[in-house]
């Protein structure tokens, strides 16, 4: 099928909405790339086919594909064309928030595989970082999440098996970490430690990457109870760097 009566088939309802001409141009190339008829790497029709298509100017169709390109739903390169870009959410810096909520406000779907699920005993390092004695019990999970069926996170917990004591019992596929255990013990302070890291060839098998994809990790730990001040959880979180970014605001 050529691409121009892809375009055709796809989404026409949208253009009957009441909305700028750039906005339903946008609104178009969206539901072919979410709905899996453009997939990533596609070449888009250029904008000479997409003026022909849709009959708006070249200044309604080239802003269209501008927004769409620093959204990140599309890549441009001088000379070769216009292609649908890998999934690349964005995450903020600073805030805890709950993936599966963040994919869900991209309209795009969230799905979780549980990769351990487990009680461990705590060396060392572990222990310093939960002020517990060497050889506590914590728990542990190592859960991938994915984005439309990308994996887009890698998330490697602790957690304080004195706080959170039913955290085996949870099914992970229906709900994340994140919103069970700000659920069961309210977060009253978090740290944050952000680096560029090299991950092993087992993480790198799970995210489906390369050992030579750039990787952004997050060490995060929070607090619960605002009398007696007790560490939730220790968790490092890795994303890949092609297919997410962490972004901050800072105000005065």
């Amino acid at each position: 099928m050529a691409q121009s009566d892809v375009f055709k088939t796809v989404g026409e309802d949208h253009l009957d909405q009441p909305a700028p001409f750039y906005e339903r141009v946008k609104s178009m190339i969206k539901t072919n790339i979410h709905s899996g008829v453009w997939p990533v790497n596609y070449r888009v029709p250029s904008e000479s086919e997409l003026v022909n298509q849709f009959g708006y100017s070249r200044m309604t169709i080239n802003r269209a594909l501008r927004e769409l390109t620093a959204e990140g739903l599309l890549v441009r390169m001088q000379g070769v064309g216009t292609f649908v870009s890998e999934i690349r959410g964005q995450s903020a810096l600073l805030e805890i928030n709950n993936i599966a909520d963040e994919i869900a406000s991209r309209g795009h779907r969230h799905h979780a595989r549980v990769l351990e699920l487990t009680q461990v005993y705590a060396d060392a390092q572990q222990a310093s970082a939960f002020n517990l004695s060497k050889g506590s019990r914590l728990f542990h999970s190592l859960i991938c999440h994915y984005e439309n069926g990308v994996p887009v996170m890698l998330e490697d917990r602790l957690v304080n098996t004195l706080v959170v004591p039913d955290y085996l019992q949870q099914d992970f596929t229906r709900i994340t970490p994140n919103a069970y255990l700000c659920s069961i013990a309210p977060i009253v302070e978090g740290e944050h430690i952000i680096e560029a890291v090299n991950i092993t060839r087992v993480e790198c098998a799970y995210l489906e990457i390369d050992e030579h994809t750039p990787c952004l990790q997050v060490n995060r730990r929070t607090w619960t109870g605002r009398q007696d001040k007790k560490i939730v959880t220790s968790v490092r979180l890795v994303y890949p760097g092609s297919r997410y970014r962490l972004e901050g605001i800072m105000r005065k």
